[in-house]
């Protein structure tokens, strides 16, 4: 059962800390000065996407072979009553992020979702995410 998928916008992002040397740093920073980026954020992405781009291929196969459900996943409690009520147990396998609803009691996520792996970020309540320590890889 697929609940909720769709594809990410780029203003729904999440937000990274990376540690640079100073010398790599500072070829940033002369890079963006010297007018080839805006600013040090543009270089970075860049650079990440330039990274996925030359292993695209690789990613895409390891997405299929890894059932990933691509983009944005949200649970709601109605979804996950739906699944109780059909008696089905979801594994939640996704890239990019998923979000369980502030609605969904931790009973409830327990009782429906038998693992979760995101590559990427889950948002749900502390609640949930400790009553489905056990089952999130």
């Amino acid at each position: 059962m697929v609940v909720g998928v769709r594809e990410a916008k780029q203003s729904e992002s999440e937000k990274i800390t990376i540690n640079l040397g100073f010398v790599d740093l500072g070829y940033v920073d002369l890079l963006v000065r010297e007018g080839f980026y805006g600013n040090r954020t543009d270089f970075i992405r860049t650079a990440i996407r330039n990274q996925l781009d030359r292993h695209g291929e690789a990613a895409r196969q390891s997405t299929v072979r890894r059932q990933l459900q691509l983009g944005l996943c949200h649970y709601a409690a109605r979804d996950l009553e739906a699944t109780r009520a059909a008696g089905e147990l979801l594994d939640i396998r996704v890239l990019g992020l998923a979000t369980i609803a502030a609605d969904v009691t931790p009973e409830l996520a327990r009782a429906t979702i038998g693992s979760i792996t995101v590559l990427g970020a889950l948002h749900a309540s502390p609640a949930v995410k400790a009553a489905l320590a056990d089952r999130i890889a």
